[in-house]
């Protein structure tokens, strides 16, 4: 009888170990087949039967079976998006606490120097979790603008180029709302009045600073340039900018403008148009919209490139004199043999 019970208590006590080791290796013994790293998206909205099904047709798992038991245990239900990285000789363990764990990070993102709308959500879309479609579709819906008092042409101005940090699943619905708020903090109170005694609007403002700096990045030339234009907005005189026309050609790459290029009937071309087009032609930087804030202020109404191609301007305020400049300059462009 003794011998019996202890033969019982040894059958259960290994069949209890057995049972352990199957469980141990199910929760952590390899069970990814992939012999490289393989990267899955996993959208949004997706549901746990579609993650499944995403893990089969990349062939990852040797036994979807475990998988879907340690994912029970562990209480995986909400697929969170992401792109995840699986590593070859992953246990469900691991595998699971990633997926669940999800990609709420933080990531940098910082730029500059953009001028349209394509460039930015294809700078944007590469940091974060949005791909360019998605966030395409919420920048070019005119609709979705209209909450914010803005459309497709002015909406450039909340974009102010710096470094930001954000998350990295955040939604393009989310990410737009941030920069509006980012906006909002930049057009203080202070600022706001600043723009009302030259008599311009923020959109205005953010307008006539990406004109500035496309005719001239510098600093030094930034705030008299503001001027010249605000004098000629003064006179009700048309602006007559070239970097407005390549906007309109959007051909950003031409050195010289042709006189048919200023037949382009666009909105942006204010060789056509009386004052500042319907908005940015650029994503212009802060300091550039203090620089019209706080434009130099005097008599200049005409511009032109210096025939040195320095980058800097000739001012004047007598069309003969500019009509000299101009001349000067299209000598140099000849020479050069540049003809666009």
């Amino acid at each position: 009888m003794k011998k019996t019970l202890l033969i019982t208590a040894a059958v259960i006590v290994g069949l209890g170990l057995l049972a352990a080791g199957t469980v141990g290796y199910i929760v952590f013994g390899t069970n990814t087949k992939n012999k490289t790293e393989v990267t899955i998206h996993i959208p949004r909205h997706t549901d746990y039967l579609q993650l499944l099904d995403s893990l089969h047709k990349h062939d990852i798992l040797r036994s979807e079976e475990t998988f879907d038991m340690v994912a029970h245990y562990m209480k995986y239900k909400t697929v969170k998006v992401g792109n995840y990285t699986i590593k070859p000789k992953m246990s469900n363990f691991e595998l699971v606490r990633m997926l669940r764990k999800g990609q709420h990070y933080p990531v940098k993102f910082a730029f500059n120097n953009v001028r349209t709308l394509p460039q930015f959500i294809e700078r944007a879309s590469k940091v974060l979790f949005f791909d360019t479609r998605e966030l395409a579709s919420v920048m070019y819906d005119s609709g979705f603008w209209e909450q914010y008092g803005l459309n497709i042409a002015s909406c450039p101005q909340i974009f102010i180029p710096n470094s930001y940090e954000f998350y990295y699943d955040i939604t393009p619905e989310e990410f737009v709302d941030k920069f509006y708020k980012i906006h909002q903090q930049f057009w203080n109170e202070t600022r706001r009045k600043q723009a009302e005694e030259i008599g311009l609007t923020p959109l205005e403002v953010s307008t006539l600073a990406s004109i500035v700096e496309e005719e001239n990045f510098r600093p030094q030339e930034k705030a008299i340039i503001a001027g010249l234009y605000i004098n000629r907005l003064h006179k009700n005189m048309l602006l007559q900018s070239d970097p407005t026309v390549k906007f309109a050609l959007r051909d950003f790459s031409r050195k010289r403008i042709l006189n048919a290029d200023l037949k382009v009937d666009s909105p942006y071309n204010t060789y056509k148009y009386k004052g500042l087009p319907p908005g940015p032609i650029r994503f212009p930087e802060a300091s550039t919209l203090d620089s019209v804030l706080h434009y130099t202020h005097h008599n200049y109404l005409y511009m032109c490139a210096k025939e040195d191609f320095s980058g800097y301007h000739n001012f004047t305020n007598s069309a003969a004199v500019h009509a000299q400049n101009a001349n000067r300059y299209r000598k140099a462009l000849n020479e050069r043999n540049i003809k666009h």
